[in-house]
């Protein structure tokens, strides 16, 4: 099985003015696709991994080869991170609600204290990696993961990811990753992320 770039759930241009149309082009075009190939290229000759999810393999890392593991490790975790990626950002945010709501409420106590801590995570997370809310099968936990490592990896459930890669963000706001995040938190897909928290329930 051959893994396929997705396509975008919207347009290109439809998370402005917070991420711009020339970036999401580039990023998912250019820097997507590459994660895919390169995914497909590290598995050729191993028909045995072709036949699991991507999500499978990534989740169960120390069953690849050695000899392949690296390259899976960076270019399957990039390949399924930005499959996650896509659809938790939407225009019309709004603040979450339901389970999602209560969980973070009970969790960091309350909303604006949840934004403060991802935001805080991603801006000092050092060099290219991503800031993940995942659920940890006990309660809501935020973590920094480097590169294009998964939280599947870790045994934990990713429900809300932002990359904080300078390719997601640099044509449009250079070196400036604090208003990246900024914008970032206008365009959460709250009700997907809060279907995932059900699903992880």
């Amino acid at each position: 099985m051959k893994f396929e770039l997705p396509k975008l759930p919207y347009g290109y241009n439809a998370l402005e003015p917070y991420i711009d149309e020339q970036t999401m082009m580039v990023h998912h075009d250019k820097h997507h696709q590459t994660y895919a190939d390169k995914f497909n290229a590290s598995l050729e000759g191993h028909s045995d991994l072709k036949n699991k999810s991507a999500e499978e393999i990534i989740q169960h890392l120390n069953a690849v080869p050695e000899a392949i593991r690296t390259a899976v490790r960076n270019f399957g975790g990039g390949f399924i991170n930005h499959n996650f990626f896509w659809p938790i950002m939407k225009n019309d945010s709004q603040q979450p609600d339901g389970e999602i709501a209560d969980a973070i409420v009970s969790k960091f106590g309350s909303f604006e204290e949840f934004k403060e801590l991802f935001s805080n995570s991603a801006a000092g997370l050092f060099g290219s990696g991503w800031t993940w809310l995942v659920f940890n099968g006990k309660e809501l936990e935020v973590l920094n993961l480097p590169n294009q490592d998964s939280p599947l990896a870790l045994g934990k459930i990713p429900l809300l990811a932002i990359d904080v890669w300078e390719h997601a963000y640099y044509l449009k706001y250079m070196n400036r990753r604090a208003d990246y995040i900024s914008a970032f938190m206008n365009v959460i897909n709250w009700e997907r992320v809060n279907e995932l928290y059900k699903d992880a329930l």
